[in-house]
C-alpha cells in the first residue's frame, strides 16, 4: 500500500498567506494530523502532493525523511493532483493499493482507514462515505437498485433530485494501482469548474466491471475538511473533545470539560484535577493527585504526585518535584527543576535553575542561572542578577541559605551553607558559611553571627 496525501491548495477562504495545510488543530498542523493516521496505516511510501507554499510546508515537514514531495504547479483538479504523483507510484504490483487522503481532512482515524483498505482488497475500488443532514457542497454517491455505488455527481453538477441525497463522497479512496494509470488517462473536465475530478474514476471502475465497495465513517467529523476558519475552529472543538473525555474516562476531575485544551500529548497518573481554562502544549506528564489550577499554561513539563499548581501559573521546559507548591502567578521557565516540598510563590519567575528540596520563593523574586541547595528562603524583591550584558553567570547557594528582602545577589557569587543575607545588599562577593553578607553600602562578612530563631 502506498499513501497519496493533497495538499497543494491555497486555501482562500482561510484569509492567510499560510498553506491551508499548515493551519493547526490541538497545536499540530493539519497535515501534520493526516500524516500520522496514514503511517499508523504502514504504507510502503508516502507521497504528499503540493503546490502553494511548497517550502514552507517542506521545512515544516523537514523531520519526515521518508516523505516524497510532489509539486503541483497547477491546481487543476483533484484528479490531475494524483496523476502528478502517479510517476512514484508502482503501478505494476498488482496487489498494491492506492490510498488517497486529504491534507485538510485532519480528523481521519487510522483505525478508518485500515476498515477501508481491508473492504476494498487491491481488486476493488474503496470509497470513503458519510451521512450528512446538511450536505450541500459535497458530491453525492449515486447508487443504482440494489445499493451498488454507480457514480459520485459533485454538488454543481448535481440535478435537483441528486441533491436530495444524504450520502456523500469524503473523497478518500482506496485505488487498484495497476487500474489507476488508465482510469486518470480517461479522466476529462468536461464539468462547470473545468477540473479533472478524481471521483470520475467511480463511473469508470462501474463501465470496467471493477467492484466499487463504500465503507460509511462512525463520525461526520472524520470526513470533514477545512476550508475557513469558522471550520477550523469547529474541528478544533471536537478534537478537544476527544481529548478531554479519554481524560474523564481515565478518571482526571475536569472542572469543566469545555474549558481544557490540550496541543500535544498529555498524560496522567490517578486522582489529578484540572480546573478551568488551563492550556497544555507539547509533552506534559503529571503525577498522582496532581492539581491545576485556573488560568494556567503548561508546556513540555514534567510534575511529580502531590504537586499543586496554583491559579495562572505558566510553566514550560521545567520539571517539578513531589508535594510541591507553585503559584498563584508564577512563571517557571526551561531548564527550572524544582525538588520536592518546595514553593514558588506568586510573581516569581525561574529559569536555568535548580531549586533545591523544601526551598521557598515566595513572592516576588527572579532566580535565574541558579542552583539552589535545601531548605533556602528567598525573600520579597530579590533579584538573581546573572547575565552582564554578554554573558550568563551562576549563583550558587548551598542548605539553609536565607537571602533578605529586596536583596541583589550579583553573579557569579557562591553562598556557603547557613549563610544569611541582610535585606536591601547587593551582594557581589562570596559569603562563608554560616556568616551574615550585609553590603548596603559596603559588603562585610560577620563571622560568628548568629541566625534569629523562632521563640
Amino acid at each position: 500500500m502506498e499513501t497519496i496525501i493533497l495538499a497543494a491548495g491555497k486555501g482562500t477562504r482561510m484569509n492567510s498567506d499560510k498553506p491551508k495545510v499548515l493551519h493547526s488543530i490541538g497545536g499540530k498542523a493539519m497535515l501534520a494530523h493526516v500524516l500520522s493516521s496514514a503511517e499508523q496505516c504502514s504504507p510502503e511510501k508516502t507521497h504528499v502532493v503540493i503546490g502553494f507554499g511548497a517550502d514552507s510546508i517542506r521545512q515544516a515537514f523537514e523531520d519526515h525523511q521518508a516523505v516524497n514531495w510532489v509539486v503541483q504547479a497547477e491546481q487543476l483538479g483533484t484528479g490531475h493532483a494524483v496523476q502528478q504523483a502517479l510517476p512514484a507510484i508502482d503501478c505494476q504490483n498488482s496487489a498494491n493499493q492506492v490510498l488517497v487522503l486529504f491534507g485538510d481532512v485532519p480528523m481521519i482515524s487510522s483505525s478508518t482507514l485500515e476498515a477501508l483498505l481491508t473492504e476494498a482488497g487491491s481488486d476493488a475500488l474503496g470509497l470513503l462515505t458519510v451521512e450528512l443532514d446538511q450536505p450541500e457542497g459535497f458530491g453525492r454517491i449515486i447508487r443504482d437498485e440494489q445499493g451498488s455505488v454507480q457514480a459520485i455527481v459533485e454538488h454543481k453538477d448535481a440535478t435537483a433530485e441528486q441533491r436530495l441525497i444524504c450520502e456523500v463522497n469524503t473523497g478518500i479512496m482506496s485505488i487498484p494501482a495497476a487500474r489507476l494509470p488508465g482510469w486518470l488517462e480517461r479522466i476529462q473536465n468536461n464539468n462547470q469548474q473545468q477540473e479533472y475530478y478524481l471521483t470520475d474514476i467511480v463511473s469508470l471502475a462501474v463501465e470496467d466491471s471493477c467492484p466499487v465497495r463504500a465503507i460509511k465513517a462512525e463520525s461526520e467529523f472524520e470526513a470533514l475538511g477545512v476550508n475557513n476558519k469558522a471550520q477550523l475552529a469547529t474541528l478544533e472543538r471536537y478534537y478537544q473533545a476527544m481529548q478531554t473525555n479519554e481524560l474523564l474516562e481515565a478518571g482526571v476531575t475536569l472542572s469543566d470539560p469545555m474549558r481544557v485544551d490540550i496541543r500535544g500529548n498529555l498524560r496522567c497518573g490517578k486522582d489529578v484535577e484540572i480546573d478551568c481554562n488551563v492550556i497544555f502544549e507539547g509533552t506534559v506528564e503529571l503525577g498522582d493527585d496532581v492539581s491545576i489550577g485556573a488560568n494556567c499554561v503548561i508546556k513540555d513539563a514534567k510534575i511529580a504526585t502531590g504537586t499543586q499548581i496554583l491559579a495562572g501559573t505558566n510553566i514550560e521546559g521545567a520539571e517539578i518535584g513531589s508535594n510541591a507548591s507553585i503559584g498563584p502567578m508564577a512563571r517557571i521557565r526551561p531548564g527550572t527543576i524544582v525538588k520536592d516540598k518546595a514553593k514558588i510563590g506568586n510573581f516569581v519567575e525561574t529559569k536555568q535553575a535548580i531549586i533545591g528540596e523544601g526551598s521557598k520563593a515566595n513572592h516576588l523574586a527572579y532566580i535565574g542561572d541558579a542552583e539552589l541547595g535545601r531548605g533556602c528562603n528567598i525573600g520579597a524583591g530579590t533579584i538573581f542578577c546573572n547575565y552582564d550584558g554578554a554573558n550568563k553567570h551562576k549563583t550558587k547557594l548551598g542548605d539553609n541559605v536565607f537571602i533578605g528582602s529586596n536583596s541583589v545577589l550579583i553573579a557569579p557569587v557562591t553562598l556557603a551553607d547557613d549563610a544569611f543575607v541582610a535585606a536591601g545588599s547587593a551582594i557581589n562577593t562570596d559569603v562563608p558559611a554560616e556568616h551574615l553578607g550585609v553590603a548596603r553600602s559596603k559588603q562585610r562578612n560577620i563571622k560568628g553571627w548568629k541566625r534569629p530563631v523562632k521563640p
